[in-house]
């Protein structure tokens, strides 16, 4: 496991939330530590084959030799880390609802001495920052409103008592230069919710840019070209 060192107190804790049946998430917020180390903590843990019972009987000395056995004396960045394949990384996050995190946790599930989260992110930011750039856009104050509705939509309830559902669309517009968003819900993608979604995003910015940039597609009622 990456050697990451808390303080045997926070994994005590840690153990004792696990158990209580908080969530990685919760636990880390309460402990003060990212979910990550949360994570890895208790993988930590049970490569020790230790038990949250069994991690709660043991002295903070005890536990830090039973989890950190072996680490002591090795000189960082002299470990052998299996560095995750970036291209298909980055080809993986142009999926939808695929992110880092997901990714981090595949790789250190196969990989457990792999990067820490924080570390896998940091290398990732800094290969993506060599790749060749094809295209840079300038955006002017006011120029351009990118609008678009998004590819999910949202369940709406309609009805408390019978629980019915109807599906949202999702109208988002952008403004260029100051990534300012406006989002809201309609019913529809046809030509009237489409047309009111821009005079509420009109009135929400105060102005009305030079251009209306839609998406090449997605947009309804609207001709080729």
């Amino acid at each position: 496991m990456p050697v990451e060192r808390i303080a045997m107190r926070d994994v005590r804790e840690i153990v004792r939330l696990r158990m209580a049946g908080l969530s990685t998430r919760q636990v880390g917020i309460r402990v003060g530590v990212a979910a990550s180390t949360v994570r890895l903590t208790l993988r930590r843990l049970e490569a020790a084959g230790l038990d949250g019972p069994g991690a709660l009987a043991l002295s903070e000395a005890a536990l830090e030799r039973r989890l950190f056995e072996g680490s002591a004396g090795k000189r960082p960045g002299h470990r052998r880390v299996d560095e995750p394949d970036w291209g298909r990384i980055r080809r993986e996050l142009q999926r939808k609802h695929v992110t880092l995190s997901i990714l981090w946790d595949e790789y250190i599930a196969e990989h457990p001495d792999g990067y820490r989260y924080s570390r896998f992110c940091e290398l990732y930011r800094s290969w993506e920052a060599r790749l060749p750039v094809t295209m840079r856009q300038t955006h002017a104050s006011g120029k351009k409103l990118f609008v678009d509705y998004a590819g999910d939509t949202v369940p709406v309830v309609i009805d408390r008592l019978t629980g019915e559902t109807r599906a949202a669309q999702i109208f988002v517009a952008v403004l260029g230069a100051s990534s300012f968003t406006y989002a809201e819900a309609t019913w529809t993608q046809t030509l009237p919710d489409w047309i009111e979604a821009h005079n509420r995003t009109l009135a929400a910015i105060g102005g009305v840019p030079a251009l209306l940039v839609p998406a090449l597609s997605g947009i309804p009622c609207m001709g080729g070209g």
